[in-house]
């Protein structure tokens, strides 16, 4: 604005002394401005490609970070290398393409005034040779037409910058513009008290209320029937809806779903703070609470190795933990929740068996009279469970992704 201020201004007081020298002046000024334009849209393509690469290497490096371990027990370290290798030079050659327009766009800004420049005082020399203005005027439009110059800099400047902002500004209204996958009903139903039910017509799963229930399914759908369990069905998605206390999901206030039933599987993350905010969450908690449910996942060793306990920063992801120390952590966390009905995703698989012994036997007795669904294999959960159930891949549905709402 100071930039567009400064050059209306130098240009009303060089109309005021010569009309045609203001003349070119207004036309120039914004002509040298506008003949940046069309470098605008390839940067801002070019920045784009530049941060979706940015983003793909990241997360890469990140998954390579966090899996470094097993990738070297599996020697499978050189080639995670070796695709990280290829991401970063994509991200190079994307960072160069867009480092050259803006050398273009630099190079613009200084030739464009620069010929404002050389433009005006060839004019005005002209008009000093025909008497028309003084060599003094001519000095003096020789200096506001090299002024103009910063003006035309800034402006290129801020059209940079602006370039970079509606980059950034469009990944967040694409944020902005996700709708839910599943819309509140009109009139929900309300859920009865108590630990509910949990009955599925489609895949024939039930789960008794207030007892313990092991499934038994392919290994590669069960995250697919745990989601169905404990997500409403979403557009497209044409199969009977699961009923908790004889209620259907579709027909249950998203906020007291999530508030009754709780889904925990391998994909839970830890995130960054304390142990016990990552345990509690938003949630106060008694220590007997958090012991209960630390005691009950095995966990209570993992926490008293910790420099200060509960107290203990998390890094991202929990990326100090080993597998086994992260699944026992997640899962006291759904276990202190204490939810109506809990769904439990392969909850021992990365436990040695002496500890998934002591797991299976502890949260049976700590869910004792909650409604729990776990989705094993293992001889040890059907061992204590009230309910076994064995599904084939004929009875498992199709897969829907419940997160975008979209069936894949």
């Amino acid at each position: 604005m100071g930039a567009v201020f400064a050059a209306v201004l130098v240009a009303v007081a060089l109309t005021a002394t010569s009309p045609v020298l203001g003349l070119a002046v207004l036309i120039g000024v914004p002509a040298a401005v506008l003949g940046i334009g069309p470098l605008l849209r390839p940067l801002q393509e070019r920045d784009e490609a530049q941060r979706e690469h940015m983003g793909v290497a990241t997360s890469q490096a990140g998954d390579i970070v966090a899996g470094l371990r097993i990738l070297r027990g599996i020697g499978g370290e050189a080639g995670f290398a070796e695709r990280f290798r290829r991401t970063s030079q994509e991200v190079r050659r994307a960072g160069e393409s867009a480092g050259r327009m803006e050398a273009w766009l630099q190079a613009a800004g200084v030739l464009l005034p620069g010929l404002v420049t050389v433009g005006i005082v060839w004019l005005g020399a002209r008009l000093a040779l025909q008497g028309t203005i003084t060599a003094g005027e001519l000095v003096a439009f020789y200096g506001a037409s090299a002024f103009l110059t910063l003006p035309v800099s800034t402006a290129t400047e801020a059209a940079e910058t602006l370039s970079l902002a509606k980059v950034a500004a469009g990944r967040v209204c694409t944020l902005l513009r996700l709708t839910p996958a599943v819309t509140p009903p009109v009139h929900p139903r309300p859920l009865p008290p108590g630990p509910p039910a949990l009955t599925d017509p489609y895949t024939g799963v039930t789960a008794e209320a207030g007892r313990l229930t092991v499934v038994t399914a392919p290994a590669d759908r069960t995250g697919e029937l745990a989601d169905r369990l404990t997500f409403p069905p979403v557009a497209g998605d044409d199969t009977p809806a699961v009923l908790l206390g004889g209620v259907p999901l579709d027909r249950v206030d998203p906020a007291e779903l999530r508030s009754r039933v709780l889904r925990s599987g391998p994909a839970d993350a830890l995130f960054s703070g304390t142990l016990r905010e990552e345990l509690t969450g938003r949630t106060a908690r008694s220590p007997e609470e958090l012991d209960r449910a630390l005691h009950a996942a095995d966990a209570a060793d993992v926490v008293e190795a910790l420099p200060e306990g509960l107290d203990t920063r998390v890094d991202e992801g929990g990326r100090t933990f080993s597998g086994g120390q992260r699944q026992r952590l997640v899962l006291a966390r759904a276990l202190l929740a204490a939810p109506d009905v809990l769904v439990l995703e392969d909850p021992t698989s990365s436990v040695d068996a002496h500890t998934e012994a002591r797991v299976v036997e502890r949260v049976a007795a700590l869910r004792a009279g909650r409604t729990t669904v776990v989705f094993s294999d293992s001889p040890l959960w059907h061992g204590v469970a009230d309910r076994e159930i064995r599904l084939d891949a004929d009875r498992v549905p199709g897969s829907t992704d419940r997160s975008a709402g979209v069936p894949s």
